[in-house]
């Protein structure tokens, strides 16, 4: 670590610390990569049939946990948006999105997905390259976490880490927009390495593994697999869910990088380094 002069009032020294190793921040873009391609061409699939079900089957509409729709006809055709008995207006967006040529009928807009015109064949090319790519960078990802100690050391929280008083307190802290600053930025705190956690070891599996429930060839090769989810609707409705939770999860992350300092978040995912200020000796 280089110190590197510090300007505030003379008290503290700038430090550039190594936060990522290059395999981290390699596999970082090219999930960030994959996501931009995933996203909207998996909406373009699921527009392809616009309902989620739950078991093994599903084709009754009235039987659909969630919908998205459009209802009537000409003029007064209405979009709506689904989830079990109620019923929400989407007209504009969901169900029914505006277009040059008039109202069309489907359920996300063109502008949300791969491709924008409507082609299930084209949607199912894109998402399934980048999936597989996704799966496979996420599996280095764990190899290098696991063995260089990457997921022990800077991911898995420490007892003290997940107590409630200390989790209480960290809520607080990103409520007030109070972030780490010094030697405390040098690694995550409970609630990243928490959010970290449960998106590697939840969300990801579980959106890999509901994705392969729905290849006809692992249907066949691994039954036991579909049926672990509850049937091939069930987990086609997880691979919706979990997909929304990842999405979730970037947006929030985003935010968090854009209040805690984006120049220097930024800086650690591509050069691995991260800069802090701790107090001079002396001062």
């Amino acid at each position: 670590m280089k110190p590197l002069t510090g300007t505030d009032e003379s008290r503290t020294t700038r430090l550039l610390v190594r936060r990522h190793s290059a395999l981290v921040r390699v596999t970082h873009w090219v999930n960030v990569i994959c996501m931009a391609v995933l996203l909207p061409s998996g909406l373009q699939i699921f527009n392809a049939h616009p309902r989620l079900y739950w078991g093994q089957y599903g084709a009754d509409p009235d039987r659909a946990a969630f919908e998205i729709g459009a209802a009537g006809e000409g003029e007064t055709v209405k979009g709506f948006a689904r989830v079990g008995p109620v019923t929400l207006p989407t007209t504009g967006v969901l169900g029914v999105s505006g277009r040059r040529d008039g109202e069309a009928l489907r359920a996300f807009p063109s502008w949300a997905t791969l491709p924008a015109v409507q082609s299930l064949a084209d949607g199912r090319r894109w998402h399934f390259f980048f999936a597989w790519l996704f799966a496979f960078n996420g599996l280095a990802y764990l190899g290098h976490g696991v063995l260089s100690g990457h997921l022990r050391r800077d991911v898995l929280p420490s007892r003290d880490q997940v107590r409630p008083s200390h989790l209480l307190r960290e809520i607080a802290d990103h409520a007030r927009l109070r972030f780490p600053k010094g030697e405390a930025a040098r690694r995550y705190n409970a609630l990243q390495r928490l959010a970290y956690l449960a998106v590697v070891a939840i969300l990801l599996p579980v959106m890999v593994l509901t994705g392969l429930c729905m290849s006809p060839a692992i249907n066949a090769a691994a039954p036991w697999l579909v049926d672990l989810f509850g049937g091939r609707q069930s987990a086609r409705t997880l691979h919706f869910i979990s997909a929304s939770l990842l999405v979730l999860f970037t947006l929030v992350h985003l935010a968090m990088v854009v209040l805690s300092g984006p120049w220097n978040n930024m800086r650690s995912m591509v050069t691995g380094r991260y800069a802090i200020r701790i107090a001079r000796a002396g001062s």
